[in-house]
């Protein structure tokens, strides 16, 4: 029996003009797993048993899943027909300068779409007609989150005046916030003029200093 593509697998969002709008798969995947992982460093304090951790960015988000197509039963039709449109998605948009962005739309909330890139593909051809056209293939495929803009979580973070207060805790120093608060401890001068500190290694807990923004 002849089975009909399925659509609603992976929409093209920018570029791709030679790509079909929507990516057909004539089976939907069982399974797909997702990773997402942040990223930290070690602020290291002398006299510590262990470092401060300091978040530092999350990472891209990446779907990891396999795709099956078999065309055995459509006379012999070339399963290359569909695979082809999945891996073109890896082809350079003339436009773009990069391959087309993509939206993963099985099983995904359409509140908080997926909006990715192809990453890797690995095609396997597993069974052949007579004349050697393969009918049968699985494809494994690593689509990587690609942002588009800023979430509602990351807008709540985002403010036009940068300027803030901090309140010193036991073992705090200067170095220690400024690597806190713009990533380089490097920049803690700023934070002493701000407060006009004349003994920036003396911080007595408790107390709130101005957090200046920084270029």
């Amino acid at each position: 029996m002849k089975r009909n593509p399925r659509k609603g697998f992976i929409e093209v969002v920018r570029g791709g003009k030679e790509q079909p709008k929507q990516i057909e798969i004539l089976y939907f995947p069982s399974e797909y797993s997702i990773e997402k992982s942040n990223s930290f460093s070690e602020v290291s304090v002398p006299g510590l048993e262990s470092s401060y951790l300091q978040y530092v960015k999350g990472n891209s988000g990446s779907i990891s899943l396999e795709v099956f197509y078999d065309t055995y039963e459509e006379d012999g039709v070339d399963v290359r027909k569909y695979t082809d449109q999945l891996t073109g998605l890896m082809n350079i948009d003339p436009e773009l300068h990069a391959p087309p962005v993509l939206r993963f739309m099985w099983g995904m909330d359409s509140k908080e779409p997926f909006y990715c890139v192809l990453e890797r593909v690995t095609k396997r051809f597993t069974m052949f007609n007579s004349d050697g056209i393969p009918v049968r293939a699985k494809l494994s495929i690593t689509l990587k989150e690609f942002k588009m803009e800023l979430s509602s979580r990351e807008k709540k973070l985002q403010s036009p005046d940068k300027t803030h207060v901090y309140t010193v805790k036991q073992g705090d120093s200067l170095w220690m916030i400024a690597h806190s608060e713009y990533g380089d401890s490097r920049l803690w001068r700023p934070i002493a003029l701000a407060n006009r500190l004349e003994h920036p290694r003396q911080l007595r807990p408790g107390t709130e200093l101005t957090i200046p923004p920084v270029e």
